[in-house]
């Protein structure tokens, strides 16, 4: 199968339809996944909430956003919404492709079409922050200080970025699927709203009575030297401040795993590897539990969502504390994207990702960083440069479009 072309061809079945998922593996080795290619096309049915879903067995595609916290806790999100889509969205496929791991067996209720080409209009580009560089830094200094007060032990402090020019999704996805490859790369289409996810983080997957957690926290940049990019590997390998992140997520994540799996059964079988990409090399740790089998999808996510990785520590103070801090509604980003079939699921963590809103003819981008008390306020906004990396190249690499 040429993973390129069957892309193409699903991007061009995507725009026959008003609500659109492909999940793309790019190939990338993953012992608990299933699918080198997922995609589902149409709406047969819809699903608002967790607890809808389980009434079926049938293939469901779709999203919690970061917002979907607000019905899981006591919560509330007060900020502005880059894009605007539910909290909660999942829909049942009128057409669906399935390509498992091994590459040649596939299965499909529908002929792939012809490939078109996406054509761009030139245009420049510009992306403004919401948040100046002087602010970051000052925000920064005074988490550190709600640290130091025991408020909370970590957070996840984000950025928003924002452009008034939108690209064509289409062409885009294509071009960031080939710039920054990602083990849970992922299109999104909700009417005239667009996810172009190039996500390398698994949130939560389901296989059987197995539940399994994949967190990231540590980033370097990579390099063309090879010699240099091996000694920053190896920095990152052995970088105690990242090495702390990375563990006091896996804590929080056990905690959560252990609310819905079997007492004694949640280990840690993959502790602070590193792991390479495209444009970074990141920090990855895997979690597992034995789930107990009176809880469904609805107790697992309220358990578990969302990633700690994205919020910090102790999660519900810090997402409270996230609300004073940043000025945006986070939205998609931060939230997941996947499938549910048959009671298993997978589902990744919405980071790596543009947001398009075609109707207000706007794109938008997030990066963020685990802030400690260790943390050096001008080396986090440069690590958050520097996971937009991969996005940065697409966009350069693209040309704007007069939808």
């Amino acid at each position: 199968m040429d993973n390129q072309q069957t892309l193409q061809q699903l991007l061009t079945e995507a725009q026959k339809h008003c609500v659109a998922c492909i999940c793309v593996s790019n190939d990338f080795d993953d012992t608990y996944g299933r699918f080198d290619f997922l995609a589902g096309f149409g709406e047969k049915t819809s699903f608002h909430s967790p607890e809808a879903i389980s009434n079926s067995d049938s293939l469901k595609m779709g999203f919690c956003s970061y917002d979907f916290k607000n019905t899981l806790e006591d919560l509330v999100s007060t900020q502005p919404k880059a894009v605007s889509v539910p909290d909660f969205y999942f829909f049942e496929p009128q057409f669906y492709f399935k390509a498992k791991r091994n590459g040649i067996a596939y299965e499909s209720n529908f002929p792939l079409p012809e490939p078109v080409s996406f054509s761009q209009k030139k245009s420049p580009v510009k992306f403004v922050c919401s948040t100046q560089k002087d602010q970051y830094l000052h925000n920064v200094e005074q988490i550190r200080q709600c640290i130091k007060n025991g408020d909370f032990y970590e957070m996840n402090y984000c950025l928003q970025f924002e452009s008034s020019t939108c690209l064509n999704p289409y062409a885009l996805f294509a071009e960031l699927n080939l710039t920054a490859p990602a083990p849970f790369a992922t299109f999104f289409k909700y009417h005239n709203k667009f996810l172009l996810c190039s996500s390398p983080e698994r949130f939560l997957a389901k296989h059987g009575n197995m539940l399994t957690a994949q967190p990231i926290k540590g980033t370097r940049k990579r390099h063309a030297d090879v010699k240099m990019d091996i000694q920053t590997k190896e920095a990152l390998t052995n970088s105690e401040k990242d090495r702390a992140e990375n563990i006091m997520i896996v804590d929080l994540l056990r905690n959560d795993l252990s609310r819905v799996c079997k007492p004694g059964t949640v280990t840690v079988p993959e502790l602070c590897e590193v792991y390479s990409f495209s444009h970074v090399h990141q920090m990855i740790s895997t979690v597992t539990g034995e789930l107990q089998p009176e809880n469904d999808f609805a107790e697992i996510l309220k358990a578990s969502f969302p990633m700690g990785s994205m919020t910090g520590a102790p999660k519900i103070q810090v997402m409270k504390d996230i609300e004073r801090f940043e000025n945006f509604s986070r939205g998609w980003y931060s939230g997941c994207v996947g499938y549910w079939e048959n009671g298993d699921f997978d589902l990744n963590v919405v980071i790596r990702s543009l947001q398009l809103d075609i109707e207000a003819g706007k794109m938008y981008y997030h990066v963020g960083g685990a802030i400690t008390f260790d943390s050096i306020p001008e080396d986090e906004y440069n690590e958050c440069l520097q996971k937009a990396a991969g996005l940065k190249q697409t966009l350069k690499n693209q040309e704007a479009s007069n939808l």
